[in-house]
């Protein structure tokens, strides 16, 4: 039985970000021969359960995201060592300049995702970003495999640092095999976005864009976390075409807006291969990105891509045309079904342990 141990994530049942579905559904397509200890953040659940999807879960009196989430992952590797597991899985760096210490104590073998180049995010300051960049640097220097979520990302790594990482995009499906309800596509429909409120997601392009039309966008955020999401807010809640939604968790109701929509409008430009992205790929809706590397990676540049807000709106100017529209969601759905499943990501992740 191989023992893996988790660290970096909020914890499970996901009920935040991208890491949490992803080992959501990692401890929930696991193989016979593969048990998961999971660290979670005692501040992000009421009810502290001992075990999901057959993971034991250990609790920790910290916050997981933010200045905190390096001592707390500090923390997780040096409470880890009791655990003696054969595997560390590692999901973002922030914690990693502890790496060389604990490796002289255990002989785990550590597979670490590094997330999305988090030292270039613009939410950051300059001392954060260079330390997140040497953690990085420590993270791909000291783990026994590394695994990126897209291919320009492996570029990257390749390039700074001399070293082949494993590629291991993530799963989108649960979007729409976690739904316990079926939803009648409207006649007509509306454009989707869905993200965090960061100035690197590009929503004032997307929002400035659907400012100048009268085309209807509904978008979820949360608005209220930082002083940009307020400003956002601010300036176009106002618009009676923009109608901007709080966050939304829960699967049903994420699963009523996708599959009302129209257009799906992903603005980011950084993080890699994003998980908001692919999940929306697996309903099959025409798919408007930001143009980078990342994005065309993950689409296989099937998408349509936009690179300013007056771009973007003339690109609008084609939702008229149907066949075209069909054709790329048609499109998105065929490159999710072939990457983009639970199923092969977790056996994907198990063959890196070995």
């Amino acid at each position: 039985m191989l023992r893996v141990t988790v660290i970096g994530i909020v914890g499970i049942p996901a009920c935040y970000g991208g890491f949490e579905s992803l080992v959501e559904n990692l401890t929930l397509n696991k193989g016979d021969d593969t048990t998961y200890s999971i660290f979670c953040s005692s501040k992000s659940y009421i009810e502290q359960l001992k075990e999901h999807n057959k993971a034991q879960l250990h609790y920790l009196p910290l916050k997981a995201n933010g200045v905190q989430s390096i001592p707390y992952d500090i923390l997780s590797l040096i409470k880890s060592w009791s655990l003696k597991p054969d595997v560390v899985l590692i999901l973002g760096v922030s914690g990693c300049i502890f790496l060389p210490i604990f490796k002289l104590f255990s002989k785990a073998k550590i597979v670490t995702n590094i997330d999305g180049l988090e030292w270039k995010r613009d939410k950051w300051g300059r001392w954060v970003k260079r330390f997140l960049k040497l953690s990085e640097s420590i993270a791909v220097k000291q783990s026994d495999l590394v695994i990126t979520d897209n291919q320009a990302i492996a570029d990257y790594v390749y390039e700074e640092y001399g070293i082949s990482s494993e590629t291991i995009a993530y799963g989108g499906d649960h979007a729409i095999i976690g739904t316990q309800i079926q939803h009648e596509k409207p006649q007509y429909g509306y454009a989707l976005g869905l993200c965090r409120i960061e100035p690197e997601n590009n929503v004032e392009m997307i929002l400035e864009a659907y400012s100048q039309t009268s085309l209807l966008i509904k978008f979820v955020g949360n608005w209220s976390a930082s002083q940009f999401g307020r400003k956002m807010k601010s300036m176009y809640s106002k618009f009676p075409n923009i109608d901007l939604l709080d966050p939304i968790y829960d699967l049903d109701e994420l699963y009523k807006l996708r599959s009302g929509c129209s257009l799906y409008l992903h603005g980011h430009s950084a993080g890699g291969t994003n998980p908001s992205l692919v999940e929306m790929m697996h309903f099959g809706v025409p798919i408007f990105a930001f143009d980078c590397n990342f994005n065309r990676y993950s689409t296989e540049e099937k998408a349509a891509y936009f690179d300013s807000s007056q771009n973007l709106v003339e690109m609008l100017a084609i939702t008229n045309d149907i066949d075209t529209l069909e054709a790329n969601g048609k499109a998105m759905q065929e490159v999710a079904k072939k990457r983009y499943t639970w199923e092969i990501i977790a056996q994907q992740y198990e063959a890196t342990y070995l």
